[in-house]
């Protein structure tokens, strides 16, 4: 017997592609694509309307609705951020945070940032997922089912989706973008492609595959310093894929596409705020357009601090001067509950 056909696994065209034997309709192939992605069911019905006993039961024989195992959820009392800690059918533990966007009455929704590996391997000096090391790639229906089971466990819609949990999307991009279709299928989560965002600390070559394959999501590319020794320091992948190949491949996605490329910047106290890491980011990103977004640190072992509000304002006014671009600082919440950027690490409460 093959391996069974897992839902949540798979776009509705490969499983439609996976059954043909069974010369299914599409109208069921998407019935079923629903009832496992968007409203979470965990077995196939025992019965359907205007579809045979027969074929359900061959359907039971072949397709399995795979679930996560949710070990812990705390949520935050200062800013309602929600922590999830899963467990998947193989090693390993990993975590997705709902971020709350409550402000506007008519149009509460959530976010939810997903992980897509256990563990990181590539060891970002302030990120606690890259002092794990890495375990494994997540299946896709591992990074499906955190939204699943999150819009379940939630008052409001999910809206969007980032990739800036637990490891480098890029590292695991074909069940990444496998997911990102799913969950913006009308027959799987529905959530609107532009709201659906990869983040990469600079892994040229699946940058350069995400533009050629000209994907609808958004795409944020981690940079934090302008000079190459700096960054390296931070961030080893520099060593790899050093700033002026990461800068040529961030150009040719913007040449292609047309969009406004989106810079992260963690912010660290006496580290990468003066004007000089502004002017070199100035000289970086000429005639490309950018947004920059900057994020405070988050490191519980005192190794990186924050900024005084007196070394971030300079830092901004800095900014603004010299790079004469949009600027706009992130907010990190559930600091408290050790889900902000930076602080997944799977642990219990």
């Amino acid at each position: 017997m093959p391996p069974p056909v897992l839902l949540k696994d798979h776009t509705s065209a490969e499983l439609t592609a996976a059954l043909a034997d069974l010369k299914l309709p599409e109208r069921l192939v998407r019935q079923l694509h629903a009832a496992a992605v968007r409203r979470g069911a965990t077995e196939l019905p025992v019965e359907l309307p205007n579809t045979s006993w027969r074929l359900l039961k061959q359907l039971r024989e072949r397709v399995r609705i795979p679930r996560l195992t949710l070990v812990d959820k705390v949520v935050s009392p200062q800013d309602g951020f929600a922590k999830y800690l899963f467990r998947g059918e193989e090693a390993g533990q990993f975590e997705a945070v709902r971020i709350p966007l409550l402000h506007r009455p008519e149009d509460q929704k959530y976010v939810v940032c997903v992980s897509s590996q256990v563990g990181c391997a590539l060891a970002c000096a302030f990120c606690a997922t890259g002092r794990m090391g890495f375990q494994r790639n997540l299946a896709t229906w591992e990074i499906v089912d955190q939204v699943t089971q999150i819009q379940a466990d939630s008052e409001h819609p999910v809206r969007g989706v980032v990739f800036m949990g637990m490891g480098e999307p890029m590292l695991n991009y074909d069940r990444v973008i496998r997911a990102a279709k799913i969950l913006s299928e009308p027959c799987g989560m529905a959530i609107n492609a532009k709201s659906i965002t990869l983040s990469t600390v600079g892994i040229v070559p699946a940058i350069r595959r995400f533009t050629e394959e000209r994907h609808p999501y958004r795409l944020i590319v981690s940079l934090t310093s302008a000079h190459s020794e700096k960054r390296a320091s931070l961030l080893p992948i520099e060593r790899v894929h050093p700033l002026p190949e990461l800068l040529a491949a961030v150009r040719e996605y913007h040449a292609a596409t047309n969009k406004r490329v989106t810079f992260a910047w963690t912010v660290l106290a006496g580290i990468n705020t003066s004007r000089e890491d502004a002017k070199a980011l100035a000289e970086l990103t000429r005639d490309l357009p950018i947004l920059l977004d900057l994020i405070d640190v988050n490191d519980p072992t005192g190794q990186f601090r924050r900024p005084s509000t007196e070394e971030a304002d300079a830092f901004r006014d800095a900014l603004r001067e010299e790079l004469a671009m949009p600027v706009q600082r992130r907010y990190s919440g559930g600091q408290d509950i050790h889900g902000a950027c930076g602080m997944l690490a799977a642990v219990t409460h």
